[in-house]
């Protein structure tokens, strides 16, 4: 096969770095590369170039580009999106303020919920009404649609979200409005809550309606100038996009429906972690990446991460399940902090270290990169302490001055706290390190997992770092650091499938379940999903998975049961009842007898199919690694330098092992190896660190 079929691009954009890799033949190369916050096609297309250059490839001999990026979570977070409108059932403008008529935190009286998207002025009512069961109880008045427009005109509306009442039943009013709307005014873009969100629970069909619209002008311009630049230097593969539940999808599925990116540079990640899980055998697995602007933490259980339907953005207050925007779409599950290597230090007024979530991004950066910052943040914390090597940070493409990072952090840490400086840095790095030990701890108890059972796998830019002192925090006692592990994310991109994921809400019981009905509701959705996923799956096979989401009646959320790959049939439903009590037993340890059960949503996914990591093997014979020299680190406990081994990860090879402190080098990051941990590289040349004892 020649290597225009074999080389494959990723591009992963984050807050402060933009991660490039291709891979032609089993040969990778990589590039990271400060992202353009301003017009961030130009660092991909800088990262593009030199990956290519680096490999010898010019752009027809790509054959796929995978993009992930996080622009259209900054642009919720930052609210910086389009002027949006929500044409809603009269009567119900404001669910997006009530929404579940509860509060996060019930004895703040100072509470501070996180505010809609669109402002209760541009809430804009239409007389109509359906059933729950999707009969028209009042038309749409068509005239008072009409009467809006100027409303839009006047309030410079680039974007409408059009969300009605049990839409889900019945998406007739809706399709009708934007009809009007494109005739209308054309260059309207309009989002319809039934397309994006297609379940029962209208808070959450609204919010996801919001924010598609919100999003969808600023990511489809983005994505139509990439594509047209792309175009312009040669490149003619197809582009697809990585979703927040780990597939791909097409480049114009993503343009309507943009609101499946928020989290898809994290997915990649954990697609990544899963893999790596695999080879090396770890059944519960920590992924944790730290890039330079977030922490993501996710677990992995069976070599599966695991995933939901609903998600929460700009959270409020950190840690608080409620505090944020609520999105209904798929996800791989993970809680996500400000706590990056661009994250900012600060002392509040109770004299404690604050950190993040604001970050120095790219621009200016952490202030060792003299680039005009000039307040501290975890990577000049890392400076300070030694562990970081200024000659190869980045390959050598980024220079640092450590002086920077040592008087930003005197003037804003040390000086309020009577500190020196290397004091003042290690209470950054331990304030960060147990800010993201917390998130993780509260994430694995609301799943009922114990988190020191698990091996941790580190990526991304900095978790290489700070990976030893979080696994001591954590009571964890192993840690992989994959190979590139700096830029994890887009290399996860390339192991992800083609996927995509259709719901649809339709409500039955099992007491009068209805087989025909479910297969017919089941076709419509596999064709939809197909029409999605072969566009890109270039004639391979193809897999389907099929869920029902089941619960007790009178109860308010359901339970995931996994439906039969055929054809349901009259009787099913005694093995539906099957399935659902072993899933509900498992939870809470008890089923409710006599109680009827019913089926309020079902979901489909169709996939192209992945291979499975194959089981690495032990390595041949150990030897113990050369320093390739000596580096002076910080000792918080002696309050002193000591001397610590210095490597280059390229000298590693399979079987070598070294004693910890030391420091691994490579061009996208660093390993800190703790006092308390030694290290080998294993057959697949991972680093692995074991606790010792």
């Amino acid at each position: 096969m020649n290597k225009v079929t074999k080389a494959r691009l990723a591009v992963d954009i984050g807050g402060t770095f933009t991660d490039v890799v291709v891979d032609a033949m089993g040969r990778m190369e990589t590039a990271k590369v400060l992202t353009t916050s301003q017009a961030p096609e130009e660092a991909v297309l800088t990262g593009i170039e030199t990956v290519l250059a680096l490999s010898g490839l010019k752009p027809v001999d790509i054959g796929i580009l995978i993009h992930g990026t996080t622009l259209a979570t900054n642009a919720i977070i930052e609210r910086k999106g389009a002027v949006t409108a929500l044409i809603t059932t009269e009567g119900f403008r404001d669910i997006l303020d009530i929404a579940y008529e509860t509060r996060f935190d019930q004895y703040d009286v100072f509470i501070d919920k996180t505010k809609p998207l669109i402002p209760r002025y541009l809430r804009l009512p239409a007389p109509e009404r359906v059933s729950v069961h999707g009969e028209i109880l009042r038309p749409l008045d068509e005239s008072a649609v009409r009467a809006l427009l100027p409303v839009l005109d006047t309030e410079g509306v680039t974007s409408v979200a059009v969300g009605f009442l049990h839409a889900y039943a019945n998406d007739a009013h809706e399709r009708r409005v934007r009809e009007i709307l494109h005739a209308e005014r054309p260059n309207l873009h309009v989002t319809l809550s039934s397309e994006v969100c297609p379940e029962v629970r209208e808070y959450e069909r609204l919010t996801t309606a919001s924010a598609n619209a919100y999003v969808q002008p600023l990511m489809g311009r983005y994505l139509t100038r990439l594509k047209d630049d792309l175009k312009a230097r040669g490149f003619t593969c197809p582009v697809f996009l990585m979703t927040s539940g780990g597939g791909l999808t097409t480049l114009e599925t993503a343009i309507r429906f943009p609101i499946r990116l928020v989290e898809s540079g994290p997915a990649g990640g954990a697609i990544l972690a899963t893999g790596i899980a695999a080879e090396c055998g770890a059944d519960k697995a920590l992924s944790f990446d730290m890039g330079g602007t977030t922490a993501k933490i996710c677990l992995i259980e069976d070599y599966r991460p695991e995933t939901g339907r609903s998600f929460e953005v700009a959270r409020a207050a950190r840690f608080q399940k409620g505090s944020g925007l609520q999105l209904r779409i798929p996800v791989i599950e993970m809680v996500e902090i400000g706590a990056g290597g661009g994250s900012i230090a600060k002392v509040d007024t109770m004299k404690q270290i604050q950190i993040g979530p604001e970050s120095a991004g790219s621009e200016p950066g952490p202030a060792c990169y003299d680039r005009g910052g000039l307040a501290p943040t975890v990577t000049d914390g890392d400076v300070v302490l030694g562990r970081i090597d200024p000659d190869s940070f980045a390959g050598g493409k980024v220079t640092l001055v450590p002086e920077k990072s040592g008087e930003a952090i005197e003037v804003a840490v040390g000086a309020p706290l009577g500190l020196d400086r290397s004091m003042a840095a290690f209470g950054i790095i331990e304030m960060v390190d147990e800010n993201m030990a917390n998130a993780a701890r509260v994430h694995a108890i609301e799943r009922g997992r114990v988190i020191a059972e698990h091996t941790m796998i580190a990526f991304g830019g900095a978790a290489p770092l700070h990976a030893s002192r979080l696994a001591e925090k954590l009571g964890v006692n192993r840690v992989i650091v994959p190979t590139n592990a700096g830029v994890g994310s887009a290399i996860g991109f390339l192991r992800a499938p083609v996927a995509y994921e259709v719901v649809r809400s339709r409500y039955m019981t099992l007491d009068n379940f209805d087989a025909d009905q479910a297969n017919n509701l089941l076709s419509e959705m596999r064709a939809e999903a197909n029409e999605v996923v072969r566009a890109g799956a270039g004639g391979a096979a193809l897999m389907e998975s099929r869920l029902a989401y089941m619960r007790y009646q009178g109860q308010g959320h359901e339970i995931v049961v996994a439906l039969p790959n055929r054809d349901l049939r009259d009787g099913d439903e005694g093995m539906l009842k099957v399935r659902y009590e072993a899933a509900y037993e498992a939870l809470f340890s008890r089923i409710i007898p006599g109680a009827d059960i019913e089926i309020l949503t079902w979901a489909m996914t169709v996939s192209t199919e992945t291979d499975t990591p194959t089981a690495l093997g032990d390595v041949v014979s150990v030897t113990t690694a050369n320093a390739d020299g000596v580096r002076t680190i910080f000792d918080p406990e002696r309050e002193i330098g000591i001397e610590a081994s210095l490597y280059r990860r390229a000298d590693l090879k399979p079987g070598m092992s070294l004693q910890g402190p030391a420091l691994i080098t490579e061009d996208e990051t660093s390993t800190f190896v703790s006092v308390n941990f030694d290290a080998s590289v294993n057959a697949a040349g991972y680093i692995v660190l074991e606790r010792r004892g």
